[in-house]
C-alpha cells in the first residue's frame, strides 16, 4: 500500500531531478521511493559510499598495476634516443 509523502526540497533540485528522472523513463515518486529502500537495505559498512560510485565500481574493469617508474622510463628513451 502506497502512502503520501510531503517534502521541501528547494525547486532546483526537484527540477534537476524531474530532468533526471524523466532521462530514466521513471516517476519522480518512484525514483525517491528505491533511493530510499537502497538506503535501508546498506549493511553498517557500506554506508559511506555513494550508489554512483559502487555502480562505477561493477562497470570499470581493473587495469594491472603499472610500473610508472618504468613507463616514464620508457617514454622518455623512446622520445630522446630512438
Amino acid at each position: 500500500m502506497n502512502t503520501k509523502l510531503t517534502l521541501s526540497i528547494d525547486k532546483t533540485i526537484i527540477h534537476k531531478a524531474k530532468k533526471y528522472a524523466v532521462s530514466r523513463q521513471v516517476s519522480l515518486s518512484k525514483l525517491v521511493e528505491e533511493y530510499l529502500k537502497s538506503l535501508s537495505s546498506r549493511s553498517q559498512d557500506s554506508m559511506n559510499i555513494a550508489p554512483i560510485t559502487k555502480e562505477l565500481g561493477r562497470v570499470i574493469k581493473s587495469r594491472p598495476t603499472i610500473n610508472y617508474r618504468h613507463a616514464l622510463e620508457e617514454a622518455l628513451i623512446d622520445k630522446h634516443v630512438k
